[in-house]
């Protein structure tokens, strides 16, 4: 069951509520590169990614913001909208605010100075006055939000806590939580709803506890607002691979997370599949045929990886013409053994039945029996085909 949040509006994207877990990813050019932001933010979107961060040093480059989101007005990709990504200087965030459909913000370093990593001490009331005076600048950020339609996002990186909050905290998912916690309860009071929350770390363990941890005291201040989820610094090629779907995939199997972002040291158009692969390995959307084979065995009397490729890609090419064939889960079983049993959740099966002899399943049903080897992927399209139109 998925965890209930409200809904947020950025530009014509909605994001939490029953809407589908959007899919984001980041520019990694300088944002005065103007034509290399936008054709790198059409190579994202056309990937699949619902939308496009970018990061804004500076009160120049939230400004280019607007000759970016204007030369993808001009090129046809005006829906997707755009969100700024602001560290240290809250006045880069006002000026954002005004041009793009989202802003994010980092609590470590919003009011706070750049960590120091200097074991601070605080009075109760050194605290509260830094609160107040964090509390007074977020609110003048919020009313731009609100004039101008813009929503945000508080994400909380476990390697930029700030000094003050690490000295009553420590390095720890209370504390990171706690960063998160300070900005949700001035939105709560001031009535700002346009709000999606993040908590990401390099270490899955401390990212999965901290996101857990934050629903829970959420849920106990009774807050329900939508999450991003992210394994921030995971790398790239395999290794990058597996963190982002432990990290975010443990999570979406608990219901939780609104919008992912897989952060790879790749180019940035190489996170969409991933996070798409990863929402349907944890069945939360389904975006392609999904197929299921055995390792294979002594048992096996064909080649099983030559015919899984063959298979995947007859069905791909199906998945073409007929969209249906994206809903689809189909098993290539080498033989007979466990093949029905293992396949039992598949909407078709290729299993093997004797040397040169393969038998098709439609569910558990066995519909041809025994067929030459060398018709049988043919015949497998065939009879989907005909089932689904």
């Amino acid at each position: 069951m998925r965890r209930p949040t409200h809904e947020v509006k950025i530009g014509k994207l909605r994001i939490g509520g029953q809407n589908k877990v959007a899919v984001q990813s980041m520019t990694t050019c300088s944002t005065m590169d103007t034509e290399g932001c936008i054709e790198q933010c059409i190579r994202i979107i056309d990937a699949g990614a619902d939308l496009v961060r970018l990061t804004t040093q500076g009160t120049r480059e939230a400004e280019n913001l607007r000759n970016i989101k204007a030369g993808l007005i001009a090129r046809g990709y005006g829906d997707t909208p755009l969100c700024a990504d602001v560290h240290f200087n809250p006045n880069v965030a006002d000026v954002a605010a005004t041009i793009v459909e989202k802003v994010r913000i980092n609590p470590g370093n919003y009011v706070d100075p750049a960590r120091q990593f200097k074991h601070l001490e605080y009075t109760d009331e050194e605290y509260q006055q830094e609160l107040k005076r964090l509390d007074e600048r977020f609110c003048g950020f919020l009313a731009i939000c609100r004039e101008h339609g813009t929503a945000i996002r508080i994400g909380v990186n476990h390697g930029s806590l700030s000094d003050r909050i690490m000295s009553r905290y420590g390095d720890t998912p209370a504390g990171i939580v706690e960063s998160c916690m300070e900005f949700l309860r001035i939105c709560e009071r001031e009535k700002f709803p346009d709000v999606v929350v993040s908590i990401k770390a390099s270490n899955t363990v401390i990212m999965v506890q901290s996101v857990r941890l934050l629903c829970q005291q959420m849920e106990k201040e009774g807050m329900d607002y939508p999450l991003h989820l992210g394994v921030t610094e995971a790398g790239e090629g395999e290794d990058g691979r597996l963190k982002s779907a432990v990290g975010i995939g443990s999570l979406l199997i608990d219901g939780i997370g609104d919008t992912i972002r897989v952060s790879l040291s790749e180019e940035p158009e190489c996170e969409i599949p991933v996070a798409q692969s990863i929402l349907q390995a944890a069945r939360v959307q389904m975006c392609k045929p999904e197929f299921i084979s055995c390792p294979g065995c002594g048992r096996t009397l064909y080649d099983l990886q030559d015919t899984i490729r063959r298979v995947k890609a007859a069905v791909a090419e199906r998945a073409k013409v007929n969209p249906q064939y994206n809903t689809l889960k189909i098993a290539i079983m080498g033989c007979i053994v466990n093949g029905p049993g293992e396949m039992a959740d598949a909407d078709y099966g290729y299993v093997g039945a004797a040397r040169g002899k393969v038998s098709l399943y439609k569910n558990k049903e066995c519909v041809e029996k025994n067929i030459p080897e060398a018709e049988a992927i043919e015949r497998l399209i065939a009879f989907i085909d005909k089932e689904i139109g």
